[in-house]
C-alpha cells in the first residue's frame, strides 16, 4: 500500500519538477569529470612532441648549468654526450635514403611536362627568395650596424681559439659546387665529396725565392647530397618514361621511402624533412607527388636563413674591423652567399665555413669566426626555422599553381568545340556521339551549319 503523504511515488505537497534526484546527478557529475580527463587526454595527444620538446629544453638547460659547475674532464663530457652522438649517428643513417627514395618515388609521380615546369618554378623561387634573404640581411646590416663599436672584442682577448681556417677561391667554390652535382662515382659519393685545397710550393729562381700557391682536388669526409638529388631526379624521370617496365622499381622505392619515414619516426619524432611533409600533406592539403618531390630539394638548396645569418655574420665581421663595405664587395656577399648556401652542409657549424669562403671573397680576415661559433648554437636554431617555412610556403605555392593549372585544362577539355560544317547527312545519320545544336522543324534535305561538341 502507498503512504498517504506519498503518490506514484512523489512527495504530497510539493510539485514535481522541484523534487531533487540525487539518483540522476550522479551520473552526470561522472561524465563530466570523464568529459574533462578525454579532452585532457586528447590535448596531450595532439600536442606531445611539443610538450616533450620544451620539457627536453628545459632539463637539457638545467642539466647544462649543472654540470658546467662541475667541471668535467674532456673524457667525462664525452662520455656525457654518448647518448646525442648515437641519436645523430642515427639521423645521418637515413638521410640517404630519405632524401633519394623520396625524390625517386615524387619525381616518378609527376608527368614529364609538369615536372619540368614545376622543377623551373622551384629552383626559380628557391633561388629568388635566397637573392632577397640575403639582400634584406645586407641591408639590415647596413642599417642598423651591428658591428659598430665592437672592435674592442678580440678572439685572444676572449679566450676562444679560431677553429676555422680557408683561403678558398670564390671561383673554385662554384667550380666545386658544378663538380659536385656531376659524381663520378654514386657509391663514393654517399660518404665523401669533392672540395678544392692548396698548398704551396716555395721555388727557388734567379730573381729570389718565389712563393706559388697551387690548387688541387681532393675528396673530403661529407655526403655529395648535390650530386644524389640530381641522380635521384634523373632515375626517377628515366622510371617514368619506361611506362610499365618501370613500374616496378617505383613501387619498390616508394615502399622503401614509406619504410624509411617509418623509421624516422622511430628515431626521431621531429625531423624536420619527415615531419615538414607529413603535416604539409595531412594538415595543408599539399599532394603528395608535389611535397615528396619539392620538400626534399628545398632541404638542400634553400637555405633562406642560412643565407641571412651569413650575411649578416659578414657584415658584422668588416664593421667590427672598421672596413667600409663598397658596392663591389656586398655583390660579392650577395652572390657568394647564395651560390655557397646552395651547397651549405647540413652539419652542425656547417655555415660557419661558408662564412669564411665569403670572407675571403671579400678580403678579411677570418680570425673573427671565432666569435661566430660561439653563438652558432643558438642562432642554427633560428635559421632552421626560416629554412622550414621558406621551404613549406615553397610547395604550398607549387600546389597552387598545379591546382590552377589543373583546373584550366579540366575548363578547356570540357569546352572543346569543332568548326561549323554543312549538314550534309540527316541526324539519323551521323555518330550518335555527336550532339546537334540550335536545330528545327526544317527539313534534313536543307543544308544547315551544325555545331558539333566533342564528347571529350
Amino acid at each position: 500500500m502507498e503512504k498517504p503523504n506519498e503518490t506514484n511515488g512523489h512527495v504530497a505537497g510539493y510539485p514535481e519538477d522541484t523534487v531533487c534526484h540525487v539518483e540522476d546527478d550522479v551520473p552526470k557529475v561522472s561524465k563530466a569529470k570523464s568529459g574533462c580527463c578525454q579532452s585532457f587526454a586528447q590535448f596531450l595527444k595532439r600536442n606531445i612532441i611539443v610538450i616533450l620538446t620544451v620539457s627536453g629544453v628545459v632539463v637539457g638547460v638545467g642539466l647544462g648549468s649543472a654540470i658546467r659547475k662541475m667541471k668535467l674532464t674532456k673524457a667525462q663530457m664525452t662520455y656525457f654526450a654518448f647518448p646525442g652522438e648515437m641519436l645523430l649517428r642515427m639521423l645521418k643513417m637515413i638521410i640517404l635514403p630519405l632524401v633519394v627514395c623520396s625524390l625517386i618515388s615524387g619525381a616518378a609521380s609527376l608527368d614529364t611536362r609538369s615536372l619540368g615546369k614545376l622543377g623551373g618554378i622551384a629552383i626559380a623561387y628557391f633561388l629568388v627568395t635566397t637573392l632577397l634573404a640575403s639582400g634584406l640581411a645586407l641591408a639590415l646590416g647596413s642599417i642598423i650596424q651591428p658591428g659598430d663599436g665592437a672592435s674592442a672584442l678580440n678572439s685572444n682577448a676572449l679566450g676562444i681559439q679560431a677553429t676555422v681556417t680557408t683561403n678558398k677561391e670564390t671561383v673554385d667554390s662554384f667550380l666545386d659546387l658544378a663538380r659536385n652535382l656531376m659524381p663520378s662515382n654514386l657509391v663514393a659519393a654517399a660518404f665523401r665529396s669533392y672540395a678544392t685545397e692548396y698548398t704551396t710550393i716555395i721555388k727557388n729562381t734567379t730573381k729570389g725565392i718565389v712563393t706559388e700557391k697551387i690548387s688541387f682536388g681532393t675528396d673530403i669526409e661529407g655526403m655529395n647530397i648535390l650530386g644524389l638529388v640530381l641522380f635521384a631526379i634523373v632515375l626517377g624521370v628515366a622510371l617514368k618514361k619506361l611506362g610499365p617496365e618501370g613500374e616496378e622499381l617505383i613501387r619498390f622505392f616508394n615502399a622503401f621511402n614509406e619504410a624509411t619515414m617509418v623509421l624516422v619516426s622511430w628515431i626521431m619524432c621531429s625531423a624536420t624533412l619527415p615531419t615538414m611533409i607529413k603535416y604539409i600533406e595531412e594538415n595543408n592539403g599539399v599532394d603528395k607527388r608535389i611535397s615528396r618531390f619539392i620538400l626534399p630539394i628545398g632541404a638542400t638548396v634553400n637555405m633562406d636563413g642560412a643565407a641571412i645569418f651569413q650575411c649578416m655574420a659578414a657584415v658584422f665581421i668588416a664593421q667590427m674591423n672598421g672596413v667600409s663595405l663598397n658596392a663591389g664587395q656586398m655583390f660579392t656577399i650577395l652572390v657568394t652567399a647564395t651560390a655557397s648556401s646552395v651547397g651549405a652542409a647540413g652539419i652542425p657549424a656547417g655555415g660557419v665555413l661558408t662564412i669564411a669562403i665569403i670572407l675571403e671573397a671579400i678580403g678579411l680576415p677570418t680570425n673573427d669566426l671565432s666569435l661566430i661559433l660561439a653563438v652558432d648554437w643558438i642562432v642554427d636554431r633560428t635559421t632552421t626555422v626560416v629554412n622550414v617555412e621558406g621551404d613549406a610556403l615553397g610547395a604550398g605555392i607549387l600546389h597552387h599553381l598545379s591546382q590552377k593549372e589543373n583546373t584550366r585544362k579540366q575548363h578547356n577539355l570540357s569546352d572543346v568545340y569543332v568548326e561549323a560544317v554543312p549538314n550534309l547527312r540527316s541526324e539519323e545519320e551521323t555518330s550518335p556521339l555527336v550532339m546537334h545544336r540550335n536545330q528545327d522543324s526544317t527539313p534534313t534535305d536543307v543544308s544547315l551549319p551544325e555545331s558539333k561538341e566533342s564528347v571529350l
